[in-house]
């Protein structure tokens, strides 16, 4: 008798996923959006334009920017620190890796990964191609990185901790369904951009601290675009391939989180995005505020530092506590090193801190070796605890939580003032300006201001 192939059962609670995903992005009223999420995503096109253009000249941005100019090809859409007009899934692709490649943009805790710099390149290069209007591009971009938060939330922490970046594969269906959108898709063709992304969904944890994890953003960005092209075509995959017995969900680990997507077009969770305000991996930022308030309180000097102690959660190990870095980049990944420049008073805002020259400072690393990182029980995934010995006096200790709210105007100041210090203080206030009057894309900005923004 002829062996029958196994048959794998589906999770019941991912049947509908696929279509209530595609349903959304297709059908949701914009009219339906809050002021609220409105005014976050506003927020985050100021960070993501300044984090970009201040990007551009990273060895990364260039060699893929190089690269699709000598592909050259169709005039479709707008390239950061480009002249020329490229096809929108090159455009998407290199202003993607641009974007993330100083590892300064915004993040989400559901999400486990970086929203904007995978789903707004897509949506710019589409929004170009097609010549949107800037609210469409701007509705787009919101119900994608909102679709983005959900699938990485939805897809869970086993996901991300076997080795997942949550921005390459999660973000690259945020990608996909804000392109679907500003292409006018049904939800036929929208179910099919889905079905088609799943299975360009990847980009592993290994790449963390090199020019591939800036990468995965543009491949994202890119797969998405191409998606939603090719189902604008009339391109038919399986529509299972997010969520069906061997699709994107079952074959890398989907904990298939059902609650992640409870309140799809009522809620924007998205609204819980984090906004990055040290040059650093995010993972570093709730241990740097708590050396700040160290720092702030206790008139602490660097020589009477006997060791330092912090506790985060146990995923961290393995993304940002990279022992003994041996390039700025890699800085931006240690607890150890960034902790040991805050407490000389570094300024971690700033570009220029995370420097080859600081990896073999004498003092530096002397006291990044008085650095320890544990994993103390019941602490919450998004804070850490600082705990200082000194020589001839009492310990010290700090807890910060970054889930704590940050009241709007404070939050709006301090993104203004991020702007200001990767553009300058006329640069900022123009782009801010600019985009608060919602009148035309974030890249008719960039491209009027070219010249300015080159002097960067």
């Amino acid at each position: 008798m002829e062996k029958q192939p196994q048959v794998i059962a589906m999770p019941p609670t991912v049947t509908d996923v696929s279509d209530r995903i595609a349903r959304f992005a297709a059908t949701f009223s914009a009219d339906d959006i809050p002021s609220s999420a409105r005014h976050m995503m506003q927020l985050s096109l100021v960070d993501w334009t300044a984090v970009a253009i201040a990007g551009t000249n990273e060895p990364v941005a260039r060699i893929v920017r190089e690269m699709i100019d000598e592909e050259a090809g169709v005039p479709q859409a707008f390239v950061i620190g480009s002249p020329n007009r490229r096809p929108a899934r090159a455009a998407a692709l290199a202003n993607g890796a641009t974007s993330h490649a100083l590892d300064y943009d915004d993040t989400h805790f559901m999400y486990l990964g970086h929203p904007s710099v995978a789903v707004v390149p897509a949506a710019l290069a589409i929004a170009d191609k097609v010549g949107a209007s800037p609210q469409a591009f701007a509705d787009a971009t919101l119900v994608g990185v909102e679709i983005a938060c959900r699938i990485g939330g939805w897809l869970g922490r086993e996901h991300y901790e076997k080795g997942f970046h949550a921005t390459a594969t999660a973000g690259c269906i945020g990608a996909a369904m804000a392109a679907a959108r500003l292409l006018q898709l049904n939800v036929e063709q929208t179910r099919n951009a889905l079905g088609l992304v799943s299975s360009r969904a990847s980009g592993v944890r290994a790449q963390f601290g090199t020019m591939g994890k800036p990468y995965h953003a543009g491949m994202a960005a890119s797969n998405g675009v191409e998606a939603a092209l090719l189902a604008q075509r009339g391109f038919v995959p399986s529509v299972h391939g997010l969520d069906g017995a061997q699709g994107l969900a079952a074959t890398h680990y989907g904990s298939y989180e059902a609650s992640a997507l409870e309140g799809l077009g009522t809620d924007f969770v998205f609204e819980q995005v984090q906004h990055k305000f040290h040059a650093c991996c995010h993972g570093t930022h709730a241990a740097l505020e708590a050396v700040k308030i160290l720092r702030r309180n206790h008139n602490l000097m660097p020589q009477d530092i006997e060791h330092v102690t912090i506790g985060v959660i146990p995923r961290y190990l393995n993304v940002c506590d990279i022992a003994e870095p041996q390039t700025g980049l890699e800085i931006k990944f240690s607890f150890r090193m960034v902790t040991a420049m805050a407490l000389y008073g570094f300024d971690t805002a700033s570009l220029e801190t995370f420097s080859d020259v600081h990896c073999d400072n004498p003092s530096l690393v002397a006291l990044r070796n008085r650095v320890s990182v544990e994993t103390p029980p019941g602490i919450s995934d998004t804070a850490a605890i600082v705990s200082i010995t000194r020589h001839g006096a009492d310990p010290v200790s700090a807890e910060f939580d970054l889930s704590e709210p940050i009241p709007a105007a404070d939050r709006e100041a301090k993104v203004l003032e991020k702007a200001v210090s990767l553009l300058g203080g006329q640069r900022a206030d123009s782009l801010w300006r600019f985009l608060e009057a919602g009148q035309a894309l974030p890249s008719a900005w960039i491209g009027a201001n070219r010249d300015d923004l080159a002097k960067i």
